[in-house]
């Protein structure tokens, strides 16, 4: 009788992980930044139909990077919840923590106890009725979750990525300023294609200035009036 082959559940764990962030690199990065009015969210996408970025609720949106079919059934996932709970209770009661809570419970779920994990890191987004009620949630692909204040970035090369935004970023910044900011930050200054344009880049926007549905998509004029500010 064959022994039964044994793995360490710790090299299991790390393999997964592996495998996991792997997926993540091969795509492309992410910025989501505050500013004065709200939150700028900033991908770099050529695509003119697949999103990364999207709207869940009134005040709240969704992004993800990695592997889009997965990804993207997380996000209908999060609108389908969002709409039974602000159905059931009230719109007031639909927020972005216990969107989060609930993304990282399927997320480390699938780690656990499937064969693959999601090649996936997704971040949920709420816009407060003031600056301080902005919530920036990121959610790796293990279902840890990480609460930002200042602005989050998915995705491969995320600590170079960060250092930038770490150097240029502002409080009370304009929407021009932070999305240029966050622009450069995803190419740095070794980019061999040179700088992003406003058709290589996805913009959506979560403003209190926009009414109850806060969410809307900025145009390519208008990134690329951004970009040339």
């Amino acid at each position: 009788m064959s022994m039964p082959f044994y793995v360490a559940p710790e090299q299991v764990m790390k393999d997964r992980a592996d495998y996991a962030r792997k997926g993540i690199a091969r795509g492309r990065a992410l910025v989501a930044v505050r500013y004065v009015d709200g939150i700028a969210l900033v991908a770099e996408n050529p695509s003119n139909t697949l999103r990364k970025i999207s709207e869940i609720y009134d005040r709240i949106a969704f992004a993800g990077v990695g592997k889009y079919n997965e990804f993207d059934q997380l996000r209908v996932a999060g609108v389908r919840a969002a709409d039974l709970k602000g159905y059931q209770y009230s719109r007031d009661d639909v927020d972005a923590r216990s969107l989060a809570n609930q993304y990282a419970q399927i997320l480390g779920q699938i780690f656990t106890h499937e064969m693959k994990p999601m090649e996936v890191e997704i971040l949920v987004a709420e816009v407060g009725v003031t600056g301080d009620g902005d919530q920036l949630f990121h959610i790796l692909y293990d279902g840890t979750v990480m609460d930002e204040r200042r602005w989050s970035v998915l995705g491969g090369d995320a600590e170079a990525i960060s250092a930038r935004m770490d150097e240029w970023y502002a409080d009370d910044q304009p929407l021009e300023v932070a999305v240029r900011e966050a622009t450069a930050a995803l190419v740095g200054a070794d980019r061999p294609d040179g700088p992003l344009q406003a058709d290589d880049l996805e913009v959506a926007i979560l403003s209190r200035r926009n009414g109850r549905r806060c969410f809307r998509r900025l145009s390519d004029e208008q990134v690329a009036a951004a970009l040339a500010g």
